[in-house]
C-alpha cells in the first residue's frame, strides 16, 4: 500500500484514492497479478482480470473482432515506483500479464485515464493500438476521459 500511496502523490493514480487500497489492487475477477521487485524492495504491480462493470475496451474489441467480451482480458492496477522508473519494468510487468492473457486464449485490452500521458506513451510505445476515447461517468459529479487500448495481436 505504501508503493501505491507514493504513486498517488506524486502521479494521482488511482485518480480516486480507494478507501480500502488492499481490496483495490485485488478487485474483480483477478486472472492474476504481479509485482516487479528491484534490490530487494518493491518497485511495480499489475493485475489481469476478466471485464467488469466499467470496463469499456473489453466491449469494444469485442464489437470490432466479432467476439464476445469474455474473450479479453483487462491489464489493471499497473504502477511503478518513481524511483525505478526508465528501467522497462512497467513494459516488463505489461509483459507477463499479456503473455499469461495470450496462455488462456484471451486478448488483452485495456482502459486508461486520458490525463495519464505517461501511462498512454508506454501503451503506444509497445504497440497497443487506442481503439477510442470515451467520456465515462464515474459518479454524478465526476466525468472522466478514458482511452481504450487494445494489444498488438
Amino acid at each position: 500500500m505504501r508503493l501505491l500511496a507514493e504513486v498517488h502523490a506524486r502521479d494521482g493514480y488511482p485518480v480516486n484514492w480507494p478507501d480500502q487500497p488492499g481490496e483495490w489492487l485485488s478487485h474483480g475477477p483477478l486472472l492474476g497479478s504481479w509485482v516487479a521487485e528491484l534490490e530487494g524492495g518493491l518497485v511495480g504491480h499489475v493485475s489481469l482480470s476478466q471485464g467488469g462493470e466499467g470496463d469499456l475496451a473489453p466491449a469494444l474489441w469485442s464489437e470490432r473482432n466479432g467476439a464476445t467480451p469474455d474473450t479479453t482480458a483487462v491489464v489493471s492496477r499497473l504502477f511503478v515506483a518513481p524511483r525505478a522508473r526508465g528501467r522497462r519494468i512497467g513494459a516488463l510487468l505489461i509483459g507477463r500479464a499479456v503473455e499469461e492473457s495470450r496462455r488462456r486464449g484471451l486478448h488483452p485490452v485495456l482502459d486508461v485515464v486520458a490525463s495519464d500521458t505517461a501511462a498512454a506513451a508506454l501503451y503506444e510505445r509497445l504497440g497497443w493500438e487506442l481503439m477510442a476515447t470515451v467520456e465515462q461517468q464515474w459518479s454524478p459529479h465526476q466525468a472522466v476521459t478514458i482511452h481504450c487500448y487494445a494489444a498488438p495481436s
